[in-house]
């Protein structure tokens, strides 16, 4: 999906560079597998790392265990790498217009993948009563919920966050700097999974009454929002 739309708004600026994405997401696909799961790893030590753990574990992908954060940003630079060795090549516009092309295809593709915790059972939020919660199986409910039955579905919240957030970056087109809406893709998707990541339930680092996903998302949300603001200033 990510590819499938990124590469038509590509092409549709850009006709000559009818293969670059595919081209790109060689490197890219790989590297945000990798990112994703060095995240997963540095924040979860434990499940790796010391008594009873098992350092191997750490290349059974198929066992789950991919951050968004660290898929997104190694996927990031992977991208960047292969562009540019695509671009001494041949003539292409900056990684800004590349990145803002592909920027609501990644957050289309998130969205399906949330589904993915829809068919496995995890990463729901906190009990909920009414028509919209999830039921989940006694054998996934966590330590201390296993009086509860339904709960928070975070993956449809998120699902369609992302979605309706790809669907105002297609619309804003190209009315801002190159470089903006990517900026407004890592803003936006942040500050929904800061709010997000408070109603879940799994297992996370707490710290000040917020989990370590909400920091990181804070911080994020930050940079791009003062990224935007650059790009903006930079086009006067």
């Amino acid at each position: 999906m990510a590819i499938w739309v990124g590469n038509k708004r590509f092409v549709a600026t850009f006709p000559g560079a009818q293969t670059v994405l595919s081209d790109v997401a060689i490197v890219a696909v790989p590297s945000g597998v990798i990112g994703g799961r060095l995240y997963h790893v540095l924040t979860s030590p434990e499940l790796y790392f010391g008594p009873g753990a098992n350092f191997a574990d750490i290349f059974k992908i198929w066992k789950g265990g991919l951050g968004i954060w660290g898929a997104i940003g190694l996927g990031a630079l992977g991208a960047y790498i292969a562009y540019r060795r695509i671009a001494r090549r041949i003539e292409l516009p900056s990684f800004a217009h590349f990145a803002d092309a592909v920027a609501p295809g990644l957050l289309f593709a998130q969205a399906i993948g949330r589904f993915g915790n829809w068919f496995n059972g995890e990463l729901f939020g906190r009990p909920l009563n009414t028509w919209w919660a999830l039921e989940i199986p006694a054998n996934l409910r966590p330590s201390g919920y296993e009086n509860f039955t339904t709960f928070h579905p975070t993956f449809a919240y998120e699902a369609i966050a992302t979605a309706s957030l790809a669907l105002l970056l297609i619309a804003l087109g190209t009315r801002y700097p190159a470089g903006s809406i990517f900026a407004l893709y890592v803003a936006g998707y942040s500050l929904a999974r800061f709010f997000i990541e408070g109603i879940r339930i799994d297992q996370a680092y707490v710290w000040g009454g917020m989990r370590l996903n909400q920091y990181v998302a804070l911080t994020l949300f930050s940079l791009a929002c003062a990224a935007f603001i650059k790009f903006k200033r930079s086009d006067r």
